[in-house]
């Protein structure tokens, strides 16, 4: 007979406990993001498009390889600070320009103010930027015209620049910055707006009306004192065609002219077709002001002058003045109970 098989004598555990086994933390720091391991140069051009305000308010404080980026002088070659409106109330741009320029040590190349500044920023800013090529200044209205000459007498290399309804710039100031600024070779100066051009032949305008030279004395300075130039723009000047000639006789390198709104200069005899033949890019007193920005800026100018007239006005315009008031006016001012008030 075969031998039976022993059955076991082993059970199997009717409780059983389920042990998880739980991996330690990873001692290694979590990658870092993906923008962060783009080359240098790349993420310069990325953030060099950033509007100036966001990069110092929170651009610069993401990571450190940013903030590393943003305190390089190469970022700060241009300044581009235009305020909206919004911007004044919120953050103190005449600061944050002059931070601006700290962080370019002396590299700025192009820097652009709209309605904000002084003159004390404007001196800053040329006092730093000795090599500065272009400058375009719109709307500031508390920049005086002896605080833009004076601060750009320290800025020799400068090669553009623009100034567009700024409060009053006169002609003596120009002689200076042309003599000031020899490598200037594009100069553009905007006083009205296309909505209210210079027109001193009008009837109505007879009170504004300039005789001699006057009209022509902002032109003749630029004449007399930027021969270089190759690009002029005099947007709504009151020249007339004495200023005009001394334009193409004293700059004879000038390749456009933008005249638009010079109501005041006759282009229908020889000096039309001088115009004509020495200017290659010829805007017209009459041509198209469709891509005119400006215009804009003509309330917030009107305000410049308002704070530069008001206290001029203040002795000339007061209604209980002796000088305005009829013998009528003078009983009224007797019986006035001024207690009352």
């Amino acid at each position: 007979m075969g031998r039976k098989k022993s059955k076991s004598k082993l059970k199997r555990p009717t409780n059983t406990k389920q042990v998880w086994r739980v991996k330690a933390p990873s001692t290694s720091a979590p990658p870092p993001p993906p923008w962060v391991e783009l080359p240098r140069d790349v993420t310069a051009n990325i953030l060099q498009r950033l509007d100036l305000v966001d990069i110092l308010e929170s651009v610069q404080k993401v990571c450190t390889t940013w903030r590393s980026v943003c305190r390089d002088p190469a970022m700060w070659r241009v300044i581009d600070i235009r305020n909206d409106g919004y911007l004044q109330d919120k953050f103190d741009l005449n600061t944050m320009c002059c931070h601006a320029v700290d962080r370019s040590q002396g590299q700025l190349r192009d820097i652009t103010l709209e309605y904000f500044g002084d003159d004390e920023l404007l001196d800053y800013i040329c006092q730093r930027s000795s090599h500065l090529k272009r400058l375009l200044l719109a709307c500031c209205c508390d920049m005086t015209s002896k605080g833009l000459s004076e601060a750009l007498k320290k800025t020799p290399l400068l090669e553009e620049l623009h100034l567009n309804m700024i409060a009053s710039v006169f002609p003596q100031e120009i002689e200076t910055i042309g003599i000031s600024c020899p490598m200037l070779k594009s100069f553009s100066f905007t006083e009205r707006s296309r909505k209210f051009p210079f027109s001193y032949d009008s009837e109505d305008n007879e009170d504004l009306l300039m005789e001699g030279e006057a009209r022509n004395a902002f032109v003749l300075a630029v004449a007399k004192t930027m021969p270089n130039l190759r690009h002029l723009g005099l947007f709504g000047s009151a020249m007339n065609n004495v200023g005009l000639k001394a334009i193409l006789d004293d700059c004879p390198h000038l390749e456009s002219l933008d005249i638009r709104q010079c109501l005041s200069v006759d282009l229908g005899g020889d000096l039309g077709k001088r115009l004509s033949q020495q200017i290659k890019n010829l805007r017209r007193p009459t041509d198209s002001t469709d891509d005119y920005v400006w215009d804009s800026c003509e309330s917030y100018k009107d305000d410049c002058y308002t704070s530069e007239l008001s206290d001029f006005y203040e002795d000339y315009t007061n209604p209980f003045s002796s000088e305005y008031l009829s013998d009528d006016d003078d009983w009224f001012m007797t019986v006035i109970d001024y207690d009352h008030f």
